[in-house]
């Protein structure tokens, strides 16, 4: 079944049960912005540019004031997720250790957000079986599976508790006026369908989202996007924007054994200052981010965790900054001349 492509997610937040606090959400509360395609020749969607004439501004929040506010967050690409979610843990350790002479003479290091044991209520250790497996999924790899990555969107972005999260945020009496969680699985479904919650049928829409087809004559030609690729290469890009991985043995065909040209290593790096949001997720810190997968690129309006910048050149710039990992590579992209930074740039759009 081919599904239509749908280059990112962006849900609205909704007001707190008890109309104020840290967790309210205003006209000038972080608003997730990113694109969509709804058809063939159709005119693109900015969601940002819609969020940004409610909030009557022309321009993203500026500094994070709080890690309860992040600021501006760019919507997380839904496209080729399932088959990121097929890529198994021994794959992703193979790509890191293939590469750590090359990463460490540029400065580079990279980890997996690994999912780690917490402490219960009680104090007690809640180890479970995931424990010491890779989380893949959000900005900061925070979450392990597409199911969990929904769940927790429509629990903390929407307010909808869920079978993934099924208690309330906000548990204020007489504010709950539907049952709990909000959107759950049922036996009573009259159809297979309907006996998944709403959760399910949108982790299965993710699931099985088909990823972007590249080009290979737009934009620059052919004879530039090859050369691009080859820069890509040449300055240390793809050593943390994987160019791609293999699936593993998926019980669902168009998933199993899959080469998957994601551009991204799915592994945590420290940005340093210049794009550090505050925010600790899992184990990323708050100048940690994932390699952000960049097939579809070609189709973003704007760039980076925040969506700070529409300019691709600046958004490259943007990763050098005291701290980070990426700055020997963006010195190395800014020594090319200026007819093969283009070529970079074009092969990046072709994606």
């Amino acid at each position: 079944m081919k599904l239509p492509l749908v280059v990112s997610i962006a849900a609205a937040g909704l007001l707190a049960c008890s109309g104020g606090g840290d967790d309210a959400v205003s006209v000038d509360a972080p608003i997730v912005d990113g694109r969509s395609i709804p058809s063939a020749g159709a005119a693109p969607i900015d969601v940002r540019e819609t969020a940004e004439a409610f909030r009557g501004r022309g321009a993203p929040t500026p500094a994070p004031s709080s890690a309860r506010d992040p600021g501006p967050r760019s919507g997380a690409s839904a496209v080729g997720a399932g088959l990121i979610e097929a890529i198994p843990d021994s794959e992703i350790a193979q790509h890191l250790s293939a590469t750590t002479a090359a990463r460490l003479a540029l400065g580079i290091r990279g980890r997996p957000n690994v999912v780690l044991a917490f402490s219960a209520i009680s104090g007690q250790a809640n180890a479970n079986g995931n424990d010491g497996t890779f989380a893949r999924f959000g900005h900061k790899a925070q979450n392990k599976s597409l199911l969990i990555f929904s769940g927790e969107a429509y629990n903390v972005d929407m307010g909808i508790s869920n079978g993934a999260f099924p208690t309330e945020r906000d548990e204020t009496a007489g504010c709950h006026l539907a049952a709990m969680p909000n959107s759950d699985s049922t036996l009573d479904g009259a159809t297979p369908a309907a006996v998944l919650s709403s959760v399910e049928r949108f982790t299965l829409f993710m699931r099985f989202l088909a990823p972007p087809t590249p080009s290979t004559t737009v934009p620059g030609g052919a004879a530039s996007i090859e050369r691009g690729r080859q820069a890509f290469g040449d300055v240390g890009c793809a050593l943390c924007h994987t160019p791609s991985m293999k699936t593993y043995n998926a019980s669902v065909a168009a998933l199993r054994e899959q080469t998957v040209n994601l551009y991204s290593n799915l592994l945590l790096h420290d940005m340093g200052r210049g794009l550090a949001d505050g925010v600790r997720q899992g184990q990323a810190s708050g100048s940690e981010f994932r390699s952000a997968p960049l097939w579809g690129l070609g189709q973003r309006l704007f760039f980076l965790h925040d969506g700070r910048t529409s300019d691709l050149r600046q958004a490259i710039h943007e990763h050098f900054s005291d701290g980070s990992e990426a700055n020997d590579v963006v010195q190395r992209f800014m020594r090319l001349p200026d007819p093969l930074q283009q070529d970079l740039l074009n092969f990046l759009r072709s994606l």
